[in-house]
């Protein structure tokens, strides 16, 4: 098991120097040739009404036992905040309450080939590193029964630096795949159920379609106990209007969206800021989104004021003495800045997958995993109570 995650680390660390190397080049032509597919879009097979029916389309799904990667719980769990940090392996698996909600998380991007704009299901690589991410991204969300996160033909990492046509009808693909897999989660689980809806990066940019286009209708929208849309830029002006939820501004609000990006300072945004231009907003508009929509995970509320490293009720932080991961409480704090983009203060040394710019988007969840944890509690709480 140790071995597994030193796998995680040095997958993470190939990763991170792809993805730098992209955004200190961003709009060169070596950007380019380095991770933008040359091959014209080729259009894939639409998958049937029962594509999604087969498990082995699911990374997460009741029923997967062992196979599922979400059901991860690092050291600590079961210690609280004030005792995180001294936990040992028994307390951490101390009983919590159920998580009364189904849970439907889509993953970040983990194909980062230009053979292909969208990534094949077959592809070994992509699949074992989407994996280790759900691992310590959606493990938050494993205290429901009912998770679910499912495998689809992810947009490769160079669609994130194109403009072109062919990078839309990628993401377009990807999308009409997670929608399917919506689908299919809605139609199996409990009609009467509340919903929470999470992702990272990629994950995120579709979860924000999907919710303006397919949470839409009234009945379906009454369900929605919290939209986590963590690592994509939300902009306040240009999408959350067309999102119809709102942004949460209080940690017991129900029914409301949560984002933000992570970054220690000084930040340097301006490359980020640029590569969000590349996408329209929900409105149509590629024209400047800022301010972002900025929940403070320590706050539970969007452009959260500053809160101490004594409010963080745990960091997930592997390291050669925990290579399993364990919880450390106290020493991140945040606060939103005037853009939206969230400051963490001194950059924490979490390990070497940090971006460009202090960017911290590979940790935007593991160092507020015991918040993010007590906060979507919180708000299936809240939902259940506005019955």
């Amino acid at each position: 098991m140790a071995r597994r995650f030193l796998y995680v680390i040095a997958a993470l660390i190939i990763l991170v120097l792809g993805v730098m190397l992209a955004l200190r080049i961003w709009a060169g032509a070596l950007s380019s040739v380095a991770f933008v597919p040359s091959a014209e879009f080729t259009q894939q097979a639409a998958f049937t009404e029962m594509t999604y029916s087969d498990p082995d389309m699911w990374f997460a799904r009741p029923g997967l036992g062992n196979g599922d990667v979400t059901r991860y719980l690092p050291e600590g769990i079961g210690a609280g905040k004030a005792g995180a940090e001294e936990a040992g392996p028994e307390e951490a698996r101390v009983e919590e309450p159920s998580l009364g909600a189904a849970v439907f998380f889509v993953h970040p991007t983990s194909y980062f080939e230009k053979q292909h704009w969208n990534a094949p299901l077959d592809d070994p690589g992509s699949r074992d590193l989407a994996g280790k991410f759900l691992r310590g991204m959606a493990s938050p969300f494993n205290h429901s029964a009912d998770l679910w996160a499912p495998r689809y033909r992810q947009a490769t990492f160079g669609t994130f630096i194109s403009d072109s046509p062919s990078a839309q009808r990628a993401l377009d693909t990807a999308y009409d795949d997670v929608l399917q897999a919506f689908e299919h989660f809605l139609n199996t689980i409990d009609d009467a159920r509340p919903i929470v809806l999470a992702g990272h990066s990629q994950g995120a940019l579709h979860m924000r379609r999907l919710i303006a286009e397919r949470v839409s209708d009234d009945a379906l929208r009454s369900r929605i106990a919290a939209a986590y849309l963590i690592g994509w830029p939300i902009s306040l002006e240009r999408d959350v209007p067309h999102l119809g939820l709102p942004a949460c501004t209080g940690p017991d609000q129900p029914g409301c969206v949560i984002g933000w990006q992570s970054f220690a300072e000084p930040a340097d945004t301006k490359d980020v800021v640029k590569g969000h231009g590349l996408r329209p907003w929900l409105d149509g508009s590629r024209r400047d989104g800022r301010p972002y929509l900025c929940s403070n995970p320590l706050a539970g509320m969007a452009n959260g004021a500053q809160q101490p490293a004594s409010a963080n009720a745990g960091s997930l932080v592997r390291n050669e003495d925990h290579p399993e991961g364990r919880l450390i409480a106290g020493q991140i704090p945040a606060r939103c800045s005037d853009e939206g983009f969230l400051l963490i203060g001194d950059p924490p040394e979490l390990g070497s997958q940090v971006l460009p710019g202090n960017n911290y988007h590979v940790y935007d969840i593991p160092m507020f995993w015991a918040n993010l944890r007590q906060d979507v509690s919180q708000r299936v709480v809240a939902w259940q109570a506005s019955r």
